[in-house]
């Protein structure tokens, strides 16, 4: 793992006044507490992890986390570009966990905006440790004592503050969240047939039991049989799908004489089923839950009342301002 400051060059050895004197070198224009936060979080990377600790990484580009173990000590990469200059080897225990299987305290705990900081509440060891082993979150268990281990080595706890960003995402994981809970297993095929219902297609959704692969059929027209003739199939699992489950898929469509088919998969896929999306472009196309949560949005005001009533959502605005703003 690695973080950005590469134009601070090796920071070996260095203490945590020593990283700021080195940060003011090389940005005085940065103020007081800017200096401080990012001394702190460098201390923190360099100081503050310990071989054997667990460590997890929100990925950007898919709605996954990754969780490891440090698996030795700080070094500077000049190899790297700068942005991962600063690394960590790690031992990756699992890269494809779905943010879906995580209780929400922990994905709130998770979207903390530090770059670098400690995980300590909630039993957050032991439930990221099981959720790598299993990919199922044993869920908070309230203990004695102490949750804080913080020994002033500078890591925050990461229960501090969000960017606007993560307060989106926060939302996204509450809504999907409700969203399993309340359209659990083949409901959730319904769901999707009344987006798809909702963006103009007419569907069938086969009934519960055996399907032969096919949980809706979507076509365009009054009765459904103009193209683009769509199969699809629902997949409500704690773990991605392979590229098995695409491939059947794409059988089943081509028997049915369907043109394309979706895949919905609520905890995503593989990174083997990926690259057989990818041969598969013209004709399969996947969405996470992420991804539903987009499509059910933007069709939220044409969905059945029923379905408007189990899942109460309300339209928030607020202001779009980054950093440079």
């Amino acid at each position: 793992m690695a973080i950005g400051w590469g134009e601070l060059d090796d920071l070996t050895g260095l203490s945590r006044e020593q990283i700021a004197e080195r940060i003011r070198e090389h940005h005085p224009d940065a103020g007081k507490p800017k200096v401080a936060n990012w001394a702190g979080l460098l201390n923190a990377f360099l100081h503050g992890m310990s071989p054997g600790d667990l460590v997890v990484l929100p990925l950007k580009a898919r709605p996954m986390i990754a969780i490891g173990t440090i698996a030795g000590d700080y070094a500077y990469r000049p190899d790297l570009e700068p942005e991962a200059r600063h690394s960590r080897p790690v031992t990756w225990l699992s890269k494809h966990v779905p943010r879906t299987a995580v209780g929400q305290d922990l994905l709130y705990t998770l979207g903390a905006f530090l770059t670098v900081c400690r995980v300590s509440r909630n039993n957050a060891a032991q439930r990221l440790a099981a959720l790598a082993q299993t990919g199922a979150d044993p869920g908070y268990a309230q203990s004695p004592g102490p949750t804080s281990d913080n020994t002033g080595d500078g890591a925050e706890e990461a229960e501090v503050t969000t960017s606007r960003d993560d307060l989106e995402q926060d939302a996204r994981d509450a809504i999907n969240r409700l969203i399993a809970e309340r359209f659990p297993g083949h409901a959730l095929s319904e769901l999707v047939a009344a987006v798809l219902k909702a963006q103009g297609m007419t569907t069938f959704v086969s009934p519960p039991g055996k399907d032969g692969g096919v949980d809706v059929m979507a076509g365009s027209g009054p009765l459904g049989m103009d193209s683009p003739k769509i199969c699809v199939q629902v997949k409500f699992t704690n773990a991605p799908v392979s590229a098995s489950v695409i491939r059947e898929l794409d059988g089943g469509a081509s028997r049915m004489g369907a043109e394309q088919s979706l895949l919905v998969s609520w905890s995503g896929i593989t990174l083997d089923a990926e690259r057989e999306i990818r041969t598969l472009f013209f004709r399969t196309r996947v969405w996470t839950a992420d991804d539903l949560f987009h499509e059910l949005t933007a069709v939220y005001d044409r969905l059945p009342e029923e379905i408007q009533a189990k899942l109460p959502l309300k339209r928030i605005w607020t202001l779009a301002i980054d950093a440079n703003s």
